[in-house]
């Protein structure tokens, strides 16, 4: 969803069917999205780390 999310095909889904029922798709998704979100919005604000510890 970050890099393609034009390439989230029926397939994609039905491989996710094969583990997961509608609403848990779902709540990965919502979950997903705010990450992808909160990632974004701390690069906007220059808040992202300049080096990584580990």
């Amino acid at each position: 969803m970050a890099t393609d999310h034009h390439d989230i095909d029926d397939a994609f889904f039905d491989r996710l069917h094969e583990e997961f029922t509608d609403p848990q798709i779902l709540e990965l998704g919502m979950l997903i999205g705010q990450f992808i979100g909160v990632g974004r919005l701390l690069m906007v604000l220059d808040l992202e780390p300049k080096t990584c510890p580990v």
